[in-house]
């Protein structure tokens, strides 16, 4: 069975690469896949990045480089019927990296955009996504809201966060993704369940050195030039130990930043080999480009890419800062594939281990907290 995807804030394909990695075969031999129909962002780099990957057609007409408020949303000469949409809505507002403004930033009302899309289309399921600092902005009415307008419209919805390393991301990547099930659907018993953990153990976690160097990157690898590092910055690195960020105290005093910052930062941070990395990120200045755990210098764009589980063939278009930007604020291929293979099974009655949802994030749970007034959107 193949469910037309739809996806809003696209990135670089991260979810559309997992929709496709998740693909199967039942024991009667029907497939069960996603198949694009059409996308949208904002970023031409990465719409870019996007058609060439994903479509394999750098031309190709499906994928739109369109500010969200004035895609075409309803218009299905443009935009054709689809049975699933996903969407990573905008975290910038609700990033713990961030001053959390939430509902009240430019991009905390952007979710809204996905909620016209399931009033209009009316798709079999839909894949949400965003930070987990979701659960804290505007004290969690943020939260509180966007699940009642997702519940609104007419879906069944199971929150959940996924700490991508106990899915064999090399990476503590945690995110909150949203799955609704139409409601004639689940009432017709298509009931989604969060897929168990793979790797919950730490020592069965997949480590930034595994990522990185098995196998070796190719040398005609894109996207893997070697950044350049300044003499004073390759000296600090020189003194901080693997783990360890710039506030190390064996740094020597010439040395140390003259700043004042958060001493469990990632400022000048180096990832520990023994571990899965820590979060990769798409924007910040210098000091915050992730850094190597033995070589002092921050790592390529490809090994970033490779903490993201991008393939090494997937070539990202752009500058240097541009890529670096699509890399980090990308759904990792393989975390996606987790969820989007268990919304097939879900639908094919297949059964898979699978836990209980994060409580806390349950809208019964959540519903003492003050609510919003909806945002009017001109449908």
């Amino acid at each position: 069975m193949e469910f037309r995807m739809g996806e809003l804030f696209s990135g670089p394909g991260g979810l559309a690469l997992g929709a496709k990695l998740a693909e199967f075969t039942d024991d009667t031999g029907e497939k069960w896949d996603f198949k694009h129909s059409w996308a949208n962002d904002f970023d031409q780099d990465t719409v870019e990045t996007y058609k060439l990957n994903l479509l394999h057609n750098p031309d190709a007409k499906t994928v739109f480089c369109e500010d969200v408020s004035k895609f075409p949303i309803g218009d299905k000469s443009i935009l054709p019927d689809i049975d699933a949409l996903a969407f990573g809505f905008p975290c910038n507002d609700y990033s713990s990296v961030g001053k959390q403004k939430g509902l009240g930033g430019v991009y905390g009302p952007l979710y809204s955009y996905g909620v016209k899309v399931l009033k209009y289309y009316q798709p079999k399921v839909f894949i949400a996504e965003n930070v987990g600092g979701l659960s804290s902005a505007n004290e969690g009415y943020a939260l509180v809201k966007i699940l009642e307008e997702f519940q609104s419209s007419g879906y069944h919805i199971t929150p959940n966060l996924y700490k991508f390393e106990e899915y064999g991301v090399p990476q503590a990547r945690h995110r909150i993704i949203i799955v609704g099930i139409r409601n004639d659907l689940y009432e017709e018993g298509i009931h989604f369940h969060v897929p168990e953990p793979t790797t919950p153990d730490p020592k069965d976690m997949k480590t930034s050195q595994q990522a990185i160097e098995e196998p070796k990157i190719p040398v005609d690898a894109p996207n893997n030039e070697m950044p350049r590092t300044t003499k004073k910055v390759a000296e600090r690195l020189s003194y901080i130990p693997e783990g360890e960020n710039a506030w190390y105290l064996g740094i020597p005093e010439e040395l140390r930043l003259n700043v004042r910052g958060a001493k469990l930062s990632s400022i000048y941070k180096r990832l520990d080999h023994t571990k899965p990395a820590y979060t990769v990120t798409g924007s910040g200045g210098g000091g915050t480009h992730m850094y190597h755990w033995k070589e002092n210098r921050a790592l390529t764009n490809r090994e970033r890419a490779r903490l993201q589980t991008f393939p090494d063939d997937f070539k990202f278009i752009g500058s240097k800062e541009s890529v670096r930007k699509q890399i980090g604020m990308a759904v990792p291929p393989e975390g996606a594939k987790v969820v989007m293979e268990a919304v097939l099974k879900t639908f094919a009655g297949i059964e898979y281990p699978w836990v209980k949802p994060t409580e806390k994030l349950q809208l019964d749970n959540l519903l003492g907290v003050k609510k919003y007034e909806p945002i009017e959107l001109e449908l």
